[in-house]
């Protein structure tokens, strides 16, 4: 049996205590975060909602298998928040779900309509095509499509781990989900968890709903956060726990109306995810210091400025040494060899004290107070 056949579905029902308990913890992360939030500067903060706003993107085409481009999705959020006017459209498929996502979070004071979900649905497929597969876009799935399995595996260890309702009833399903969701006074933060289980329980498109299903949730999140701009995102900390989040989804659409368990693990990821972007507040600022500190001091060649910054991005892996220098900033040994020398002596680059001789590989300082020191 599954959750959508029990008899009074979706009357949900759930541990309060429990989460309650859960909510306070992310009520005192949300109090931290926009505090400090409101203390910094409109460069630091511009810079933190376009890193969550990535990131989110990011995360959830790859919880789908999707990958995106990290640079076309930056530059595409950077365009429509109006921080970068000389910009080359990415492709149709990557605006399309930058759309849907800054649609859910800015608007999120909109009420949810199918009329907006098959807005968003189209934005996520401009092509009408799954991958190879043609794909109904911008409506409901359709009855030929019944019954509508999530599985895995071939032949005899086929795995049936979901099956959606009929689609003759994905219409009225539909229409209480959003009358519940405009009408329902409850707090956002749990609409946010209960809205993400019904809908992929409804499973209403083809193919996407797991995408919509986290764009739903963010608006919910946004409307407690109480601003329309997001500073932490949940896509990010669900694709670090993917398994997991499978696993829990599958668990609950097997379980009966009693949904604690998926509540609290639902929970539980949105407070670690405020948790994350308290990090990533940390290290924005970092880098905004950093910089106020170098360029108080000796200036920095072009070159230089390039790696530092390539360094103080969070897809920089690994260390830097004098070839990997030499062929980022296209420029012979010799040249890399001295301005990693000229860096060292100022402090900005550490020598790693694992490394030596040609494996010399140099690591950026973590505390700004010894730059030139």
């Amino acid at each position: 049996m599954w959750l959508w056949q029990e008899t009074n579905f979706p009357n949900f029902t759930w541990n309060e205590t429990e989460v309650l308990k859960i909510i306070a913890e992310i009520r005192y992360q949300q109090g931290l975060l926009f505090g400090r939030i409101q203390d910094v500067g409109f460069e630091e903060k511009g810079s933190a909602i376009i890193e969550a706003q990535t990131q989110n993107v990011i995360n959830s085409a790859l919880i789908e298998n999707e990958h995106l481009s990290l640079s076309d999705v930056r530059s595409s959020i950077e365009r429509h928040l109006g921080f970068q006017k000389n910009y080359q459209k990415a492709d149709r498929k990557t605006e399309g779900m930058v759309e849907m996502l800054l649609d859910a979070t800015e608007q999120s004071d909109k009420p949810l309509t199918k009329h907006r979900l098959c807005g968003w649905h189209n934005a996520l497929f401009p092509d009408g095509f799954s991958g190879i597969h043609a794909n109904t876009v911008a409506q409901w799935r359709e009855k030929h499509g019944d019954p509508l399995q999530v599985v895995s595996g071939m032949g005899d260890r086929l795995s049936v781990h979901f099956e959606a309702p009929p689609a003759r009833f994905v219409e009225g399903m539909m229409q209480q989900f959003f009358d519940w969701a405009e009408n329902e006074k409850l707090d956002p933060i749990i609409k946010s968890g209960i809205a993400h289980l019904w809908f992929l329980t409804i499973h209403p498109f083809e193919d996407g709903n797991g995408r919509i299903a986290r764009a739903i949730s963010d608006a919910f999140l946004s409307q407690s956060d109480g601003v329309k701009q997001r500073f932490y995102n949940l896509s990010s900390q669900i694709q670090k726990d993917k398994k997991n989040y499978y696993k829990r989804l599958q668990m609950q659409q097997r379980a009966d109306l009693d949904i604690t368990p998926w509540l609290s693990w639902y929970l539980n990821t949105v407070q670690l995810a405020l948790e994350s972007a308290s990090h990533d507040l940390n290290q924005i600022l970092f880098k905004s210091q950093l910089w106020q500190k170098i360029n108080s001091q000796q200036s920095t060649n072009d070159r230089q400025r390039n790696i530092i910054n390539l360094m103080l991005s969070p897809d920089f892996k690994g260390n830097i040494n004098t070839s990997k220098y030499a062929k980022l900033c296209k420029c012979s040994l010799d040249t890399a060899l001295r301005d990693i020398n000229q860096l060292k002596r100022r402090g900005i680059l550490i020598k790693n004290p694992e490394n030596k001789g040609r494996n010399t590989s140099y690591f950026l300082i973590s505390s700004i107070a010894t730059i030139d020191q």
